[in-house]
């Protein structure tokens, strides 16, 4: 007979594989849009299934959350859809690519299931030299600080490449009353837990995109809300908080290679003071650029 959890995650799989058929599928899409942000949904779910509350966090707050409104914003912008034709080719090339992808990682991940768990080790080994006690941010921000750092440039690119698309001429709908109330009280619920998720990120699930998320969505609700004015690039806290991560996180390397032993490689005394300020500056960052991502005024652009 099977128990409750194996037939909890067979939904859970089943979902996930029919949701992205549909959002892929879809004759419309306003119809895939939204079948992407329940995607988005059923794998934060997943990754919480799975113990990975980080991911968890992540992607419920960008896959689900931050990424929905930019992609409903840009079906704002576009003109009409033209009605739908059937493309069964397109759908069977869909299909075969799926059945492809989902061989090799099959292939790619059996051998994983024998071989014995080094990195969780190793990771407990020197977590007492890391400066934090929570392990995913001992990777992220002390022995694979590198991807943490390089993430927040891509981040930055992606905000400069968005600069350069055309502002939407048209006027901005109404807010609902309901909307505007719920803003109101969410705000500083917002802001505290942000503040808890950046403070809990050395010892617990959390740290600086989990707290930059929370406070992005923040900002986009009051301003979809009507309670917060057009915000852009051309304002230079907005530029100076997306530049500051970036900037103190290469102040770090440089300065941890000209007097440590290597680029990111922390004093072991210093290290969870380093980690504390790369977070509270990677927090602001990354949620003034998902910020402007979503919701960035680029009319100076058009002029």
């Amino acid at each position: 007979m099977i128990n409750a959890d194996l037939l909890f995650d067979l939904t859970l799989i089943l979902l996930l594989l029919g949701l992205a058929v549909a959002a892929i599928h879809a004759p419309k899409l306003y119809t895939s849009i939204v079948m992407f942000i329940v995607f988005g949904l059923m794998l934060a779910l997943t990754w919480a299934r799975l113990g990975a509350t980080d991911l968890a966090l992540a992607e419920a707050g960008i896959g689900a959350g931050l990424i929905g409104v930019m992609l409903l914003s840009a079906l704002g912008r576009c003109p009409p859809e033209p009605p739908s034709r059937s493309r069964p080719l397109q759908h069977i090339a869909s299909l075969m690519l799926a059945v492809l992808v989902l061989l090799l990682l099959t292939r790619a991940a059996i051998p994983l299931l024998d071989a014995p768990p080094l990195l969780p080790q190793q990771v407990a080994q020197e977590l007492d030299n890391s400066g934090v006690s929570h392990p995913v941010t001992a990777v992220l921000l002390n022995f694979r600080a590198w991807d943490t750092l390089l993430e927040l440039v891509v981040l930055l690119l992606a905000l400069l490449g968005v600069r350069q698309l055309q502002p939407s001429t048209g006027p901005r709908p109404q807010a609902w009353p309901l909307l505007v109330a719920w803003s109101r009280v969410i705000a500083p619920l917002v802001v505290m837990v942000g503040g808890y998720l950046l403070w809990s990120g050395s010892h617990a699930p959390g740290g600086a995109f989990q707290a930059g998320v929370v406070l992005a969505a923040g900002v986009v609700t009051l301003h979809l809300s009507g309670l917060l004015p057009n915000i852009g690039w051309h304002q230079w806290p907005l530029r100076a908080l997306v530049l500051v991560g970036v900037a103190l996180f290469s102040l770090v390397a440089a300065t941890s290679a000209w007097l440590g032993d290597g680029w990111l490689v922390y004093p072991r005394a210093w290290s969870g003071g380093l980690i504390l300020s790369i977070e509270i500056a990677a927090t602001l960052s990354i949620a003034a650029a998902l910020t402007l991502l979503v919701i960035g005024d680029t009319e100076e652009l058009a002029a």
